[in-house]
């Protein structure tokens, strides 16, 4: 899809973008091509996403890459995206280092496959020390479970008499989910127009901006990156507070 958008500035920029990624099936059977072709597609919209995202100097990328639901489908095509992230963390490697990307991957490590464990742990050390921007990849991920996690890692730490539960807040769940260190995302963009958050990063994105767009992901293009910045930009960001009247600073505008 092709369209002009206005040229993204730090001023309309988020912090923290966090993408769904959803379309790549739709986009293969248009196309007359197996539900494969579709995800290999998409993660040369991922390549692309993460370019730019780090060209313009955004502080974090999270993109949902596996849903601890998605082992539901066919055993053929879950092989074969274990198959397709294990080559795409072995061939970005060096790239990420490159454009000093920090990489880490989000989920539960139990049910991956050990050959993508090797490999996203290769890459988290591999760009331990890149200061650029932070590249979040959710494999089996599920935020209820990492919720659940959270909450009985303080249950263990109460019991073992580490932890006095009246010292439980906000800033201690935060500190200890998988996003730990990241500012939370301000953005939240799903392609393929579903309106639905699909248990990704339900504590994260309390006060998230949401942009959904109609364009599969594996037809998303850098325009329409820019066009999510834009409406993003647009919006007024109150975090609570009433609207301000013209020329007010009680509520923040943009990132």
């Amino acid at each position: 899809m092709n369209h002009s958008s206005p040229q993204p500035t730090p001023q309309t920029l988020p912090r923290h973008l966090a993408v769904i990624m959803d379309g790549n099936g739709r986009w293969a059977q248009a196309q007359g091509l197996p539900r494969i072709a579709g995800h290999r597609q998409g993660a040369k919209t991922v390549d692309m996403v993460t370019m730019e995202c780090a060209r313009l100097g955004i502080e974090a990328l999270t993109l949902y890459s596996f849903s601890s639901e998605n082992w539901k489908r066919p055993a053929e095509e879950v092989d074969f995206l274990m198959a397709l992230c294990k080559e795409h963390l072995v061939e970005q490697r060096s790239r990420m280092v490159d454009n000093d990307i920090r990489f880490r991957r989000i989920g539960r490590r139990a049910g991956l496959p050990d050959e993508v464990l090797e490999e996203s742990d290769a890459c988290e050390e591999a760009t331990r020390d890149c200061g650029g921007m932070t590249l979040s990849l959710a494999l089996n991920y599920g935020s209820r479970a990492e919720l659940a996690d959270v909450a009985r890692s303080m249950a263990e730490d109460a019991a073992a008499g580490r932890l006095d539960p009246r010292d439980i807040d906000e800033s201690m769940v935060t500190t200890r989910l998988d996003t730990a260190g990241l500012p939370d995302p301000d953005l939240l963009l799903r392609t393929a127009g579903e309106m639905r958050i699909s248990n990704f990063l339900l504590w994260q994105i309390s006060y998230a901006e949401l942009v959904v767009t109609d364009v599969l992901w594996p037809a998303f293009e850098i325009s329409d990156l820019h066009q999510a910045f834009t409406d993003f930009s647009g919006r007024t960001r109150r975090f609570g507070l009433i609207d301000p009247s013209p020329g007010s600073e009680t509520a923040a505008k943009g990132p």
